[in-house]
């Protein structure tokens, strides 16, 4: 393969970098879930966010999908602040 040619479907560096991006917001999100003491509420968030990161899977415009990742990351301080409280 001659340098710089890429096999067909393979991602660019800045749709890697995206993707690392996503993958560590799921990671945090399913992270912060394990924390609800809740096993019901427990199991509805981890549904809730799976179903939200598989319905934007095949997103590919790079303004939506740095959207999503701005709400993504202030849905999950906000469980974060609510997880602190319900703790002290």
């Amino acid at each position: 393969m001659a340098a710089g040619r890429l096999p067909p479907g393979a991602l660019s560096l800045k749709q890697f970098l995206r993707r690392q991006q996503v993958l560590q917001l799921y990671r945090k999100i399913l992270r912060a879930i394990r924390e609800v003491p809740a096993e019901q509420d427990r199991r509805y968030l981890k549904d809730w966010a799976r179903e939200e990161f598989r319905r934007n899977k095949d997103a590919t415009e790079e303004d939506a999908i740095r959207m999503m990742i701005t709400q993504g990351n202030m849905q999950l301080q906000e469980l974060q602040r609510t997880l602190k409280l319900a703790k002290s």
